[in-house]
């Protein structure tokens, strides 16, 4: 296929933090290239450099000339749609979503508009900033069947290793400021990416052991020639002939030390670097009474459309429920309402001694010109320094403890919204889409997090797998009204994918371990084996 786009050592920094150093990449015609990495890798940065938002510090983009480019960003602040434009029309009402003012749609309407404005123009490269963010299961599809549709090129970032495995012919990975190009989709990627690992743990100890019998060999070199000059001043009437005899083996030591000082610098392999992590863990401060919220009679009207009426529920303290409904159905809505941020049509009453962390789904929210030193202002060392370790935990570089949030990725800022509510030991949490932006690895701990977390829980999310795991009951928006219910039982096909998500996370942590040993480790048989029985189960469960 044709090369339509070319990446050549680009390298890009922010202040003192290096995003890049020597990117090299190339897209051909009907590419659809899902980027990867941790939060902060340089992802969005990327695709910015792409559409020429922003210029590297060195190295060129070469592009085919007249190459249209279209982006669709993460998250905006404002949007203008051109509604008389057939094709966007068309999307919107397929997508339903309404239309309104893009300031009163919902985070997935908000998406949904921008995404049928992206592929309305019909570019040659579609540039994709997380694209299933917000999205329910039924909107997510349509965007899979959009993007299998689509005529052009896409490169997009994502975490989610579904819809990246349905979609992608090729991944580029950002790790250690640098670019991993694979042909073929993410399960692929990390199945390469184990086996690239495992060799190169095996070089480095093949390189060790080298450079430990190298070592002995020099050490065996010294010796011989401090045992030649040292006999070579006891040897009476020979002296002469010590002494010459000792510089002959000085110079052999010397000509042998460089041969194998070359076969040194020779095999120069790299430690394999420790797989990327995140720990945090979240405490309540204690609760008073029984009841947290109890709802009465409430009602919401918008622009003559009934989201819901005649609603009554209570939350009691202890309590994790999950928040559920299609995009646009009110769930952020009722938030709002229980914060007091909506007008409410009914009572709604909060208990007095809730102490609420409530964590929205925007990102423009923060103090975008502070730093976290600002930001999280402490008057003692001990207490910096115990911000500054979180930081550290959460996966931000020492660096960006003086970085402006404005210059942070969209996770980073979730994660700096989340530190509040960890230092601060909430006993309730109200959390908007709380996994939005965030990388594999600070999900799962979050995941983990709030299963053991001993307070009060109402969380909106489209990730079932995620709600199944941490909450024990559902709000569910339906029929114009809000029902309180026990969990109710996973149809035959919603259980296969949440399996398949569950065995897939299994196998991701196994990979991990795996990347870190050699076949001569005791676990290695053992993990091996088990590697290849989930591989064998998910393969399955994909062909039934």
């Amino acid at each position: 296929m044709q090369e339509i786009l070319k990446l050549q050592n680009i390298q890009y920094e922010i202040m003192d933090m290096v995003i890049f150093e020597t990117v090299s990449a190339t897209v051909h015609q009907g590419d659809i290239i899902g980027i990867i990495g941790k939060n902060g890798a340089g992802k969005s940065t990327l695709l910015r450099i792409i559409s020429g938002d922003i210029t590297p510090s060195s190295g060129e983009v070469d592009q085919l000339q007249n190459l249209t480019i279209e982006s669709v960003e993460q998250e905006t602040a404002s949007f203008t749609s051109n509604l008389f434009e057939k094709e966007e029309a068309l999307l919107l009402s397929k997508w339903n979503v309404p239309s309104n003012d893009y300031h009163y749609l919902s985070g997935g309407e908000r998406l949904k508009a921008r995404l049928a404005k992206g592929f309305s123009k019909n570019a040659q490269l579609l540039l994709l900033d997380e694209p299933t963010n917000h999205l329910d299961e039924e909107s997510t599809q349509l965007l899979i069947d959009q993007i299998k549709q689509f005529k052009g090129t896409i490169i997009l970032v994502s975490h989610d290793r579904y819809f990246l495995d349905k979609v992608t012919t090729k991944i580029w990975a950002i790790e250690d400021n640098r670019l991993i190009e694979h042909k073929g989709n993410y399960t692929s990627y990390t199945e390469e990416r184990k086996k690239r690992r495992a060799s190169q743990q095996r070089e480095y100890e093949k390189q060790q052991q080298m450079i430990r019998k190298i070592e002995g060999q020099l050490n065996e070199l010294s010796s011989w020639s401090q045992k030649a000059h040292a006999q070579s001043t006891k040897q009476e009437g020979f002296k002469e002939y010590h002494r010459v005899k000792a510089k002959r083996t000085d110079a052999q030591v010397k000509s042998k030390r460089k041969r194998l000082e070359k076969e040194l610098e020779k095999s120069n392999v790299e430690k394999v670097k420790p797989e990327y992590e995140v720990k945090f863990s979240l405490k309540a401060q204690g609760k008073n009474g029984k009841r947290f919220l109890e709802v009465n009679h409430l009602k919401k009207t918008f622009n003559d459309r009934v989201l819901f009426q005649n609603v009554h529920f209570t939350i009691l303290h202890g309590e994790k429920i999950a928040l559920i409904g299609p995009n646009g159905s009110g769930k952020s809505t009722l938030i709002k309402m229980i914060m007091g941020e909506e007008q409410a049509e009914g009572d709604i009453w909060i208990s007095p001694s809730a102490n609420i962390g409530y964590l929205t789904q925007e990102v423009f929210d923060l103090p975008l010109d502070k730093t976290p030193e600002q930001l999280f202002h402490q008057e003692s060392f001990e207490e910096r320094g115990k911000v500054q370790n979180l930081m550290k935990h959460l996966g931000f570089m020492a660096a960006s403890w003086k970085e402006p949030i404005q210059h942070m990725s969209m996770g980073e800022r979730v994660k700096c919204k989340l530190m509040k509510y960890i230092l601060e030991n909430k006993d309730v949490l109200i959390l908007d889409e709380p996994t939005n932006h965030l990388d594999l690895p600070s999900r799962e701990q979050l995941e983990d997090t709030l299963q053991k977390y001993d307070g009060t829980l109402l969380v909106v999310s489209h990730d079932r797998y995620f709600l199944e795991k941490i909450t024990d009951q559902q709000l569910v928006i339906r029929e114009g009204g809000i029902f309180k219910e026990e969990k109710e039982l996973p149809s035959k096909k919603d259980t296969k994918k949440e399996l398949l998500l569950k065995l897939e996370t299994e196998r991701q942590e196994v990979l991990g371990r795996l990347s870190f040993m050699t076949s001569k480790d005791s676990d290695y048989a053992e993990l091996d084996r088990k590697f290849n029985e989930l591989t064998k189960q998910i393969n399955e469960l994909k062909r039934n």
